[in-house]
């Protein structure tokens, strides 16, 4: 099957396959039909399954037959694109651009994202704008500080639905969707990777009764692009067997994740400091940075990258053969997005976790939750385990091993403590 199949204008399937889309994916020969259909659509995908193109190309689709490609006069906005970061944000555009440059014609694009300044931001709405990219967050300071307007909105898009709920963004969202078209008025699109509890209500919030519902069964046990090890080795011997892992893979590119934005610094000064070329991509660089580190990795400047979560989830990098967790995640979902940024689009790939004594329990915990029961764990001759577990404490809500979800975050705490706050007030007032 190709591009010119799933009711593509010719023009359009021609200008994907001229910038390496050779053949559809398949999330993208369920999807693209459907969206061009003019359908709600649920589509969950794994990572690097091409999740992008499947609503990018019906996007462009639908600017390139309406007369909004065709007028200089000022834009309406037909399309908004919600995501998580601003990483997945830049990569949205990317993609915009680069088929559009192939068209000969491209939308307007206005990409919000926070972390920078907001006055170029706004600037670049000015004569209105085609399409807008956004974190939820910004998109609210911008439609505050400007005259954006959001009514004329034909479809709408969560990419990474998931990890919208999971950021904390469901009161944004709110605010959001009271800008947009009513359910009906307008076509809504939800693509991710994972479909938690949360967003399943989101789903029958948002979508029509009539929406799609696209799955594309795949998981990392089945998938055969991705081989999965897993080392049992003492916490302090990690940065050892980091080193020999790149000697060992010298001259591949490697990411490897860690659970702070310190211990990225740390590690990586650690791998220069022994003639690594290795550098730490993290959530405290200016968004410049980020930009910059990032198209550095890609151009191979950098062998190694050292990243937090943030790199988990909406970061492609062509070819990359290995991925390593010298932290586990804290989530088993975040421990499929991470794998995922190898083996993609059909290549093969590594990927290898760290696992000492104090964290062989929460790794079971992600082993079970993943069906990983043909990954074992390994112990290394050269690297004899000699630290002892410490002793687990049953946690008031069960023994969960520390697996996100679970126990309650600091957000839901604070929260938690107003509400029983309020409440004691309100007693205290019926006193």
């Amino acid at each position: 099957m190709s591009f010119f199949d799933l009711g593509l204008a010719p023009s359009l399937a021609q200008a994907a396959q001229s910038r390496g889309l050779m053949a559809p994916t398949a999330v993208q020969q369920q999807a693209i039909p459907v969206v061009l259909g003019g359908r709600d659509l649920q589509a969950c995908a794994p990572t690097g399954s091409g999740k992008t193109a499947a609503y990018v190309l019906p996007l462009l689709q639908d600017w390139m037959l309406s007369d909004a490609a065709q007028r200089s006069g000022a834009k309406a906005t037909r399309a908004l694109v919600l995501v998580p970061t601003r990483e997945l944000a830049a990569q949205v555009a990317e993609l915009i651009y680069m088929v559009g440059e192939s068209l000969g014609k491209r939308p307007k694009v206005a990409v919000l994202t926070g972390g920078v300044s907001i006055n170029p931001q706004l600037m670049a709405l000015r004569g209105g704008v085609d399409m807008v990219i956004a974190t939820p967050g910004r998109l609210l300071d911008v439609v505050e500080h400007s005259r954006l307007q959001l009514k004329t909105l034909r479809t709408l898009v969560l990419d990474e639905a998931d990890r919208l709920m999971d950021l904390g963004f469901a009161e944004e969202l709110d605010k959001v969707l009271a800008l947009v078209p009513e359910g009906q008025a307008r076509q809504t699109l939800l693509f991710s990777a994972t479909f938690a509890p949360s967003v399943q209500g989101l789903a029958a919030k948002l979508l029509r009764p009539d929406h799609v519902k696209v799955e594309i069964a795949s998981t990392h046990r089945e998938d055969a692009t991705i081989e999965q090890r897993v080392f049992h080795i003492d916490a302090a011997k990690r940065t050892a067997l980091l080193r020999e892992l790149v000697e060992q893979y010298k001259g591949q590119r490697m990411l490897v994740f860690v659970a702070s934005r310190y211990t990225a610094e740390h590690v990586a000064n650690k791998l220069y400091d022994k003639k690594i070329n290795a550098t730490a991509f993290h959530g405290d660089l200016s968004q410049g940075a980020r930009k910059q580190v990032l198209q550095e990795f890609k151009n191979q400047q950098w062998q190694v990258l050292i990243t937090t979560d943030l790199a988990a989830r909406g970061i492609h990098v062509d070819d990359l053969p290995l991925v390593v967790n010298y932290d586990l995640p804290r989530s088993p979902i975040e421990y499929t997005h991470r794998i995922g940024r190898t083996g993609r689009a059909g290549a093969s790939g590594l990927a290898i976790s760290f696992v000492s004594p104090a964290t062989e329990a929460h790794w079971k915990l992600i082993a079970k939750r993943n069906a990983l029961t043909d990954v074992v764990l390994e112990t290394l001759p050269q690297y004899p385990v000699t630290e002892k577990a410490p002793e687990r404490q049953p946690h008031e809500d069960g023994d969960n091993g520390g697996v996100k979800g679970k126990r309650m975050s600091k957000k839901d705490k604070l929260r938690a403590a107003a509400a029983a706050a309020t409440k004691e007030q309100g007693e205290g007032d019926k006193r």
